[in-house]
């Protein structure tokens, strides 16, 4: 994973932002109980976090919803309406004593930037080095979901479909770039775009017609470019095609390093080929890449997990597949061509459209494994405050999918226990040979909300440099 191996956009004041902020402690600060039993891949944001994390709207409503009253503070979480008073002096002086000799840390390397805001105020609390660009690992993916996000929003689900083919007795199974695809019966991560439904659907049609013989043709058409990352073939990154089931995963894997397929596209026909066999339509030959007709309409369609769910499991488990399809789609969203290249075009184009300052920074890719990639720590927070503000509902996964310390995904065994940070910091990580990173929101002592980003350059050691950016964030957690 990228998690390989292995300016300040203006937020502005409105009276209501201490109602909002309330809002986000109840969802934020959540109890191991309720971050244990929340699956990534529940149709949109997590169940269990759904009247929390997204009730920011000023009615106070749920997720989209206007009306019922405000959750109330997880036990865990101190109060947050008396501690939103302006404090720049003591709040900035405190956090710099607490943080500036952690920075000084020799695991965090050559080259450190830091950024702490309070996501109530906009007010900037600390900074060093925070306009600096720097290879941010997977802390990129936060800024690859907001682009997405932006672009297509939250309930979007990204289609694969069966069309009659060119000829007669010709079908194509046309790939849509779904990252959610599986050929398993019963999808170990959840919903998302089914083969087998899709192989049911088509068999059901096709017998609707009289035909129980067919030839298969493939469509993967929709992707353009290289399909290997810059990296190459490698085990944290399946190639890169419109048309992958199970991130061409060979076992029961979710996430994590794995051997990945060499050429997802085709195994996917084969596998769906097996599934109409299996429904009695006999499939001669082997699945050969065709094009689906122009304007063809289609037997049968498969519709992946909501936009919103990618979001959140790509944030949790540092999905390197489910990134590099979002960025891709949302170069599709644009009009561009879906290839590293254009997604970095559009994903730069949509978050500048966002109003947020992009100098120096670069979106090589969408997962943050290749190292040309460019952020800054302010830009981080800049884009978890576009997340936390009321009038981009839209972002909101951004938040919800963090992982929890000492809970969930990347960070279920760092700041476990009785660490200050553990389950309160929310944070994406980032990790490659020589760069680490950490980004996410928190809860502090006197109720604040607060937005934090870490990166580090030229890591000595990758387990030290989490040492060193996890004592970070747990600082910012226990500074009042």
């Amino acid at each position: 994973m990228c998690d390989r191996e292995r300016g300040w956009s203006e937020v502005p004041l409105v009276k209501t932002w201490q109602l909002i902020a309330g809002s986000a402690v109840a969802g934020l600060a959540l109890s191991a109980a309720l971050v244990v039993t929340a699956g990534p891949w529940d149709s949109g944001q997590r169940k269990a976090e759904r009247d929390r994390a997204a009730s920011w709207s000023r009615t106070g409503g749920a997720d989209h919803a206007a009306g019922g009253g405000l959750p109330q503070a997880a036990p865990s979480a101190p109060g947050v309406l008396g501690g939103l008073a302006p404090r720049p002096n003591a709040a900035g002086a405190a956090l710099a004593g607490a943080l500036t000799p952690l920075l000084a840390d020799p695991a965090l390397g050559t080259a450190r930037g830091a950024s702490v805001i309070d996501l109530a105020t906009g007010q900037v609390l600390f900074e060093s080095g925070a306009g600096d660009p720097m290879t941010p690992a997977s802390t990129i993916k936060i800024a690859t979901a907001s682009a997405a996000l932006a672009a297509l929003g939250p309930e979007h689900r990204i289609r694969t479909t069966v069309t009659p083919g060119a000829g007669p007795g010709e079908i194509v199974l046309v790939g849509g770039g779904d990252p959610s695809l599986t050929a398993k019966k019963k999808s170990p991560a959840g919903s998302g775009g089914s083969l087998v439904a899709l192989a049911a659907d088509t068999a059901q049609a096709l017998k609707a017609a009289g035909t129980d013989t067919v030839t298969l043709g493939y469509d993967d058409s929709l992707y353009t470019g290289p399909v290997l990352h810059q990296i190459g073939l490698d085990a944290n990154i399946a190639p890169v095609t419109a048309l992958t089931a199970d991130e061409g995963r060979p076992d029961d894997s979710t996430s994590g390093p794995v051997d990945r397929s060499a050429d997802p596209s085709k195994d996917t026909a084969r596998s769906f080929a097996a599934l109409l066999r299996d429904r009695g339509i006999k499939v001669s030959g082997e699945p050969a890449r065709a094009k689906a007709p122009a304007g063809a309409q289609p037997l049968a369609t498969t519709l992946s997990t909501p936009l919103a769910g990618l979001v959140e499991r790509m944030l949790t488990h540092s999905d390197n597949d489910i990134a590099e399809a979002l960025a891709r789609q949302t170069a599709l969203a644009a009009g561009r061509p879906a290839s590293f290249e254009g997604a970095e075009q559009a994903v730069t184009e949509k978050l500048a459209s966002l109003g947020l300052d992009l100098k120096g920074t670069r979106f090589a890719d969408g997962s943050g494994l290749n190292r040309a990639d460019r952020l800054s720590t302010r830009l981080l927070t800049a884009l978890l405050a576009k997340a936390a503000d009321p009038r981009h509902p839209e972002l909101r996964p951004v938040l919800t999918g963090l992982p929890v310390a000492g809970f969930t995904g990347t960070l279920r065994t760092r700041n476990t226990g009785d660490s200050p940070a553990a389950g309160l910091v929310r944070a994406k990580t980032g990790t490659l040979s020589v760069a680490n990173g950490l980004a996410g929101t928190v809860v502090d002592p006197s109720g604040r909300l607060l937005a934090f980003a870490f990166l580090a350059a030229n890591t000595p050691d990758k387990a030290a440099a989490e040492k060193g950016l996890d004592k970070l964030a747990a600082a910012v957690a226990a500074t009042p």
